[in-house]
């Protein structure tokens, strides 16, 4: 219907009319939207951090042999990440990584028991302007303390012995929560030694029942120590089950995000000190009611740099540009299922037993490890070190290689590796065959560039 120029005048009037009030409500729901965003109380954050807990070792993580009751439970109330990673496979590495946002090599905390360099940041820096209280609640590994100005509580070194309750000091934990202004935000990385070596005496575990992991050499040393470890695991899940008790008691549950991880994997053969599966892919569950769905898990890729920037974002505050770690937000809300593309990990040393460093990359499907010292034998503290959890049983895989070419093989492919390594993952989950010599030369050259990049950009020279 045409209209006249009369109508077609008010017809226009009411429309930008219209447009105009509907601008203006838009900007006052939105507006409103950010008010009641920005008075909400800023959430609880808290880390639970074991120490060398690999991602295979646990019930919710398909592990049907040992007994993790609380973190099967947190997983069903929360989010489980089932690629995440850590930045390097050893204790001050990992944590330093994880407390700054940034690499090893731009940390500065290459090798283990090393420090970060002067003038880098952490978690308390960023979180102590946004109002939060930071406290660092266990072991410590991480180094000085201008760069790490946390509040300790209960210890800053492993306590001698078995970790057999002292570990984690559960009562102290209870009376700092007990005392907490609830009114003032609260940062909480609660650090356990579980299930670092010393391993406690065996807890009700069948050694001659249990599943080895791949590459171990089958001796009676291997399954008592294997059961052990699990009994660790367990002591360190009674842990976690007592400190989620505390906070429940203490009314930390309404607006509280608990995170749980582990620095890297277990003390254990291709392992720990490693670049493949075990040693670096870690869990990591993140539960907070209201904002994550429960029972949910992902496949995307993580690391646990991403931690830093995550805690910011959901603390107030704006993550630096400059970190390596990403917020995993996002993720956490559900809005993707993608986080990265490919995945870096590095390993340097660990004082003059191990000093044989690596780097590697890991795509959805492939990984390349470099070797930057393929003709130095491969020694760590389990093979060369004094500690007799892991001496009694790689003595006992030695005594087995005199005569047994599987155990033979099993015992060169731990200490001679090849200076480049690549492995389809989803072929060879488990990282039994260095395809070096078959796979794609696109493939290869893909990988390797990717590497080349990434170290470039990290400040090393390769």
């Amino acid at each position: 219907m045409l209209k006249s120029k009369k109508g077609h005048a008010n017809y226009c009037s009411a429309r930008i009319f219209g447009l105009r009030i509907g601008a203006a409500l838009a900007l006052w729901l939105a507006g409103g939207l950010l008010h009641a965003k920005a008075t909400q109380p800023l959430p609880h954050l808290v880390l639970f951090l074991a120490d060398d807990h690999g991602a295979f070792d646990a019930g919710c993580y398909g592990n049907a042999m040992i007994r993790t009751p609380h973190l099967d439970r947190l997983a069903g109330e929360g989010l489980r990440f089932d690629r995440a990673y850590c930045a390097s496979p050893s204790c001050t590495p990992s944590r330093s990584s994880i407390f700054t946002g940034l690499m090893p090599a731009r940390n500065g905390a290459h090798p283990n028991h090393s420090s970060v360099r002067s003038g880098i940041r952490s978690l308390p820096h960023y979180l102590k302007p946004l109002g939060y209280r930071t406290i660092l609640f266990g072991k410590n590994h991480v180094s000085p303390e201008s760069a790490f100005p946390f509040e300790y509580i209960a210890g800053r070194i492993p306590p001698s012995g078995p970790n057999e309750g002292s570990a984690l000091d559960t009562k102290a934990l209870d009376q700092m929560l007990a005392n907490h202004d609830s009114n003032r935000p609260l940062c909480l990385i609660v650090c356990s030694w579980s299930p670092h070596i010393p391993w406690p005496k065996n807890d009700g575990y069948h050694p001659q029942e249990l599943v080895l992991p791949p590459a171990s050499v089958d001796t009676p040393e291997t399954r008592s120590a294997l059961a052990r470890y699990y009994s660790d695991v367990t002591q360190l899940d009674n842990r976690l089950g007592s400190c989620i008790a505390s906070l429940e008691r203490h009314g930390f549950t309404n607006n509280l995000l608990f995170a749980y991880a582990s620095d890297h994997g277990a003390q254990w053969p291709f392992a720990k000190w490693n670049l493949y599966e075990a040693g670096i892919r870690v869990p990591l569950i993140v539960r907070w009611p209201g904002h994550i769905k429960p029972g949910r898990t992902t496949a995307a890729m993580v690391s646990l740099i991403d931690l830093l920037p995550t805690f910011i974002e959901l603390g107030g505050g704006i993550a630096p540009e400059q970190i390596d770690g990403r917020s995993l937000a996002p993720l956490l809300s559900g809005q993707t299922d993608r986080h990265r593309e490919e995945l870096f990990t590095t390993h340097t040393g660990d004082g003059r037993i191990n000093q044989t460093p690596m780097r590697a990359v890991r795509t959805d499907r492939y990984k390349y490890i470099l070797n930057l010292q393929p003709g130095r034998v491969y020694q760590t503290h389990i093979s060369r070190g004094v500690a007799r959890d892991g001496r009694d049983y790689w003595d006992s895989w030695l005594a087995a290689s005199l005569d047994n070419p599987s155990a033979r093989r099993v015992v060169a492919s731990y200490e001679h590796r090849s200076a480049e390594e690549f492995y389809d993952l989803l072929r060879d989950p488990n990282e039994q065959r260095n395809i070096a010599h078959s796979m794609s030369p696109e493939i290869k050259r893909n990988l390797r560039a990717k590497l080349t990049a990434w170290r470039l950009q990290q400040g090393e020279v390769p």
